[in-house]
């Protein structure tokens, strides 16, 4: 009997402000049918008859760009059929800027026990050029106000190798996190996404980025600096203190399935990969007619290996032979074994008999090794 999914992603996709590098499924709120919207996404939830999820993950666009009263009306009814006794994790992504005291109230009687904060970087000036609606000030009384209300997994995301940002810029970024005293931090350098402001600048000349040289100077610096403060180095952009570990977001590099539900949002299960209907009101008449989905693929045995690998990769542990082979019944030497011998030689695999992980070099140039695993 195949196994239901233990996971499950839910995508609000509205926003108070669209931020320049963001090419994520959203919409700017004002006008919009939200509480259609929530009501329409409950149904999709109800639609897979889910009872029991080890982990939750609410995010977007920005979840707390809903009214307290939308995101109680959320939080009550995605959680009011589940086992909550086998829900490990439950995350909300939040935006600093929009989350108020009677928004945390809402987290805080709610099933809720993992927040992470859209901070990006500290530096107000930045903030206004990416697009951010919030303040430096903002990120402070967020993570005590949730600590006060007994929050202690708490995230943040930040961004590097912005345009024009300096190193001595990414190491004050990287010392104020540091004093949040918060156990969970991703970083990512920013990426270029089509269809957005960004993007549209770069084409015309107009976005001075930092140099590659530059950029993993910065992403070295982060790494020394967050070891030292006791935080492992558990995934490609992923910091944590033990224990703190993402399990949702470790789900996806393990390849495991998972549903996905909301406008826009990608899912994984029985073999096949999906995605929902991204324009909201496309979302709302499918959800109506039955099925959410605009798209489906059944992945074939060579996609899924694939994907072990490169999904696999990220993580600092890395991927097991063992598991692969018995997972996929197939000899992971006759399959990779020149490729990982050639990746050790360069100096972007660690020389192991067990896993296949990278070196820090290979975490840096991560796209570029992964790229090597896609069979012919």
């Amino acid at each position: 009997m195949q196994m239901k999914p233990t996971s499950a992603y839910v995508h609000i996709p509205f926003c108070t402000q669209i931020c320049y590098y963001c090419d994520f499924s959203k919409v700017f709120i004002k006008n919009q049918p939200v509480d259609r919207y929530l009501e329409y996404l409950i149904r999709e939830f109800e639609s897979y008859e889910i009872g029991k999820l080890r982990t939750l993950y609410i995010g977007g666009g920005t979840p707390t760009a809903l009214s307290a009263p939308q995101l109680d009306f959320l939080l009550r009814h995605l959680t009011e059929n589940l086992d909550l006794s086998a829900l490990e994790e439950l995350t909300i992504e939040a935006n600093p800027g929009d989350l108020d005291e009677e928004k945390i109230a809402v987290l805080k009687n709610s099933a809720v026990n993992r927040v992470s904060l859209g901070v990006q970087t500290f530096d107000n000036r930045m903030l206004k050029q990416i697009g951010r609606s919030h303040q430096e000030q903002d990120i402070y009384e967020n993570i005590t106000n949730l600590k006060k209300a007994g929050f202690d997994n708490i995230s943040i995301d930040l961004i590097y190798a912005l345009p024009k940002q300096t190193m001595e810029q990414v190491q004050e970024n990287v010392a104020k996190a540091l004093s949040l005293d918060i156990p969970h931090m991703s970083l990512y350098s920013l990426i270029l996404e089509n269809h957005t402001v960004f993007m549209n600048r770069m084409r015309r000349g107009k976005l001075p980025l930092p140099k590659e040289d530059l950029e993993a100077e910065m992403f070295e610096y982060i790494i020394t600096e967050l070891k030292k403060a006791g935080f492992d180095h558990y995934e490609i952009s992923n910091f944590s203190k033990p224990g703190f570990e993402s399990r949702h977001n470790l789900m996806y590099w393990d390849n495991a399935e998972y549903y996905g539900l909301g406008a826009g949002a990608s899912g994984y299960v029985q073999g096949v990969r999906y995605k929902n209907h991204g324009p909201i009101r496309h979302y709302l008449e499918a959800v109506e007619a039955g099925n959410a989905r605009i798209t489906e693929e059944h992945l074939t045995l060579k996609e899924k290996m694939e994907e072990e690998m490169f999904l696999g990769l990220r993580k600092k542990s890395g991927v097991s032979k063992k598991r692969f082979e018995e997972k996929f019944g197939q000899s992971f030497e006759g399959l990779y074994g020149e490729i990982v011998a050639d990746l050790i030689t360069q100096g972007l695999l660690v020389p192991d008999k067990e896993m296949v992980r990278m070196t820090q070099k290979g975490l840096f140039l991560g796209d570029t090794v992964a790229e090597k695993f896609i069979l012919e």
